[in-house]
């Protein structure tokens, strides 16, 4: 006699899952091979660089971080990147919005065009803008007619951290915006809102944690960025000299105790991305597995809104 196949099929799980279990030691190996490896080349490098950094003192990691040269490099990076970030985050949203919602001739080649920063060197990046807008760039003479300035001072700087920064937020918002569709949006616009309302309403608040994580990334590297930097800045101390820059040129000095007190404003702000990308994915996890759910039996009297409706009421009372 034959076991029904609800029995053979538990019988399978249990042992998959007795293989999968077993033996322990391996796990076990694994665990602490990986650990091993981040405590290695992840943690102990960070603890180094706060160690070196108050070696001699509080009033001395004050000091390094207060001096004109290192303040000023601070100062521009958070500006880079105040400016960096919020066009990335546009371009991201609108980029993801086009390729999902739409079909449009040179669709593939725009997403070709977004993944291109990953695969082109951050230094090959810089050397590009120099050569479109330095002196004896393409638009140089005209740049120089006009008295306008771009490499080797700010607009230069800016543009390189946007495009080593280009894809991070549209390429988190692009596979999730695929997988959700359009049916809300297309219900939306049934029920009689306009396209503002439908974004504001409907697509936004389903991409909110995916946007955020993106733009967390994107500050991250951002404030991090080297090598594009570095070859449209000049270098130019106290004027364009940015937090990696800025820890470069204090190393080079032998001046090891300053320059790591710079580097711990960095690692301080990869602990502070960590913490940040972890809370974002507790939190879309979290709405995950609410929205996953089963429903409470509805009321008789007052059935459950639709959700897309219940998101347009109050456009629709205004």
């Amino acid at each position: 006699m034959a076991a029904p196949p609800q029995w053979t099929t538990q019988m399978s799980s249990a042992t998959l899952n007795r293989k999968l279990s077993e033996p322990r030691w391996v796990r076990y190996t694994l665990i602490g091979i990986a650990l091993a490896f981040l405590t290695l080349f992840l943690v102990m490098p960070l603890v180094i660089v706060f160690y070196e950094a108050l070696a001699k003192g509080a009033e001395v990691f004050v000091a390094s971080l207060t001096e004109p040269d290192a303040a000023h490099a601070i100062k521009l990076t958070l500006t880079v990147a105040a400016i960096a970030v919020p066009l990335n985050l546009v371009f991201g949203l609108a980029a993801a919005w086009a390729i999902t919602k739409f079909e449009f001739r040179g669709k593939q080649f725009l997403i070709t065009l977004i993944d291109l920063p990953f695969s082109v060197s951050p230094v090959v990046a810089g050397l590009i803008y120099v050569l479109v807008f330095g002196r004896q760039g393409w638009f140089g003479p005209w740049l120089a007619e006009h008295d306008l300035k771009i490499i080797f001072a700010v607009p230069g700087m800016v543009l390189a951290t946007v495009f080593v920064t280009f894809p991070f937020v549209a390429r988190e918002l692009i596979p999730l915006m695929q997988t959700q569709g359009t049916e809300e949006e297309q219900a939306a616009l049934v029920l009689g809102a306009n396209g503002w309302q439908i974004f504001w309403r409907v697509t936004l608040p389903n991409v909110k944690w995916a946007l955020l994580y993106g733009v967390i990334l994107c500050n991250a590297r951002a404030m991090g960025e080297f090598g594009a930097v570095s070859v449209v800045s000049g270098h130019i101390r106290g004027q364009t000299n940015t937090i990696p820059l800025h820890v470069e040129i204090l190393y080079n000095e032998y001046q090891f105790t300053a320059s790591f007190a710079v580097a711990s404003i960095l690692a301080l702000l990869a602990i502070v991305t960590l913490v940040l990308k972890s809370i974002v994915e507790w939190r879309a996890e979290r709405e995950r597995h609410a929205a996953d759910l089963p429903m409470e039996r509805p009321d008789a009297f007052n059935p459950p809104k639709p959700p897309v409706q219940a998101a347009l009421r109050p456009a629709a009372a205004e």
